[in-house]
């Protein structure tokens, strides 16, 4: 788990390309002054699934690996709903190996899991679900720009 590193460890910084050179495909929905965002990102992020082949999963640990990262976008859209004055974007783009999530949002503070996690408490399970679904995580953030990019990235199914 990250909150500092903008990118995991050995994937290229994105260079604002739409991925074409490096086989990964991306698409982007704007979530700003929309309402309803969290369904909405859920089902953009479920054609998106459907369009790269990871739905309709052949196996039960193909579907888990889809179901993760539906979980994942609710996850991150709902922290930007609560916390940081709503969604601007979402972004998600997928490679052979990894599929990555975006969500960027005009809020100051620093998504964190809640610690010690206690499980019977309700609410403040969000980052912790992102922590342990994915392969890593962090945040992005520009100097001189408000707001940040929380990104999260989870393992292609076998």
């Amino acid at each position: 788990m990250s909150t500092t590193r903008p990118y995991s460890p050995g994937s290229p910084e994105p260079s604002g390309a739409s991925g074409a050179s490096t086989g990964r495909q991306v698409r982007t929905l704007s979530l700003d002054g929309q309402s309803g965002v969290v369904p909405l990102a859920r089902d953009f992020a479920r054609q998106a699934l459907y369009a790269w082949g990871w739905l309709p999963a052949a196996t039960a640990d193909q579907r888990a690996a889809a179901e993760d990262v539906l979980l994942v976008v609710s996850e991150l859209v709902t922290n930007a709903c609560l916390h940081a004055e709503g969604p601007e974007t979402m972004e998600i783009s997928c490679d052979n190996k990894v599929i990555r999530v975006e969500v960027s949002d005009r809020g100051t503070g620093q998504p964190a899991p809640r610690t010690p996690h206690r499980a019977g408490r309700p609410g403040g399970h969000g980052m912790f679900i992102v922590q342990r679904l994915c392969l890593d995580w962090g945040v992005v953030r520009t100097p001189g720009l408000a707001g940040k990019t929380v990104w999260a990235e989870l393992g292609a199914p076998a």
